[in-house]
C-alpha cells in the first residue's frame, strides 16, 4: 500500500496495481471508470493513488454492473450517497431502480422460457417426424 501524508491525517492509499488485484479488475478498468468521472484519483507526481473512499465506490461500481445496470444508473446512486447515506431520497430511488431491474430480469426470464419451450417444439416435432417410416430422404439441391 503507498502511505502518504495528507493535509489532516495519515491516509492509506492504494496504486492502481494494487486496487486493481484488490478487487479482481484490471487497471484499464480503473482509467475506465475514471474517465467516466465515477471515480477520481489522487496524484502524486504522476502517479495515481486511490484512498479507501474511491475503493468503495468502485465496490459499488462493479456491484452495479454485476447487477445489470448502466453506469448511468449507477452514477446516479453514487450521486445520491454523497448526498449522504441513509437519505430517504436515496432510499427512494435505489428501491425505484431496483425495482425496475427485477422486473426486466423477470420479463427476460419469461421471454427465455418461452424461447426455450419453442425450441423444444421444434425438436419434439423434428424427432417425431424422423421416426415416422414413412419419412423420405430429400434429394438433395440441384447446384
Amino acid at each position: 500500500m503507498v502511505h502518504a501524508m495528507d493535509a489532516s491525517s495519515h491516509t492509506d492509499l492504494f496504486s492502481v496495481t494494487e486496487l486493481a488485484a484488490n478487487l479482481g479488475v484490471t487497471a484499464r478498468a480503473l482509467r475506465f471508470y475514471e474517465d467516466k468521472g465515477l471515480i477520481e484519483p489522487r496524484r502524486i507526481g504522476n502517479t495515481r493513488v486511490y484512498t479507501h473512499r474511491d475503493r468503495g465506490r468502485l465496490i459499488l461500481i462493479l456491484r452495479g454492473k454485476r447487477l445489470g445496470f448502466s453506469l448511468r444508473e449507477i452514477r446516479e446512486w453514487l450521486d445520491l450517497y454523497e448526498a449522504g447515506p441513509g437519505q430517504r431520497q436515496q432510499m427512494e430511488t435505489l428501491l425505484a431502480t431496483v425495482g425496475e431491474r427485477i422486473a426486466a430480469l423477470e420479463q427476460q426470464r419469461r421471454d427465455i422460457d418461452a424461447t426455450i419451450a419453442e425450441l423444444r417444439d421444434i425438436v419434439a416435432a423434428t424427432e417425431r417426424w424422423l421416426a415416422d417410416p414413412n419419412c423420405k430422404p430429400t434429394r438433395k439441391a440441384r447446384q
